[in-house]
C-alpha cells in the first residue's frame, strides 16, 4: 500500500483518528486481550497520529503489565488503538486495522505473535 492518511473510527464514529504511512503489515497476538477483540495491529509513532475526537469518548482498560492503555468507545465499545512503549522505550500507538476505513485486509500480510508468553 502507498504511504497515505488513513481514517480510523469505533463503530458509532464517537472515537475518530488519521493516520499517516504505509500499511505494510499487521500483527495479530494471541494474548486474552487481543484474541477476545479479535485485534490486527499496525504499530505507528504518535507522530502520525491525529485524533478528530474529545478524549470523553474513550475508556482506557490497563491490564497484566499495565504498559499497554487499550483505548475504548464508551458508546459503542469498539477497541480502535492502544497506547504504549515498543521493547526500546518509545512511544508507539496500535492501531487496530479492523477500524481503518477502506482497506482490503485480505491484502495485508498478518505476523503471528504468542503474546501468551510474555
Amino acid at each position: 500500500m502507498d504511504a497515505t492518511t488513513h481514517r480510523v473510527s469505533c463503530h458509532c464514529g464517537a472515537v475518530r483518528l488519521e493516520v499517516d504511512g504505509t500499511i505494510d503489515s499487521g500483527m495479530a497476538c494471541n494474548c486474552s486481550m487481543c484474541q477476545r477483540k479479535g485485534s490486527l495491529l499496525w504499530f505507528v509513532p504518535p507522530q502520525q497520529v491525529r485524533f478528530e475526537s474529545d478524549d470523553g469518548a474513550l475508556g482506557r482498560y490497563l491490564f497484566h503489565r499495565h504498559v499497554i492503555a487499550h483505548r475504548f468507545c464508551t458508546v459503542c465499545g469498539i477497541h480502535p488503538y492502544a497506547e504504549g512503549k515498543k521493547p526500546d522505550g518509545s512511544p508507539m500507538v496500535a492501531i487496530n486495522l479492523r477500524c481503518v476505513e477502506g482497506i482490503d485486509l485480505d491484502a495485508i500480510p498478518v505476523k503471528h505473535v504468542d503474546g501468551r508468553a510474555f
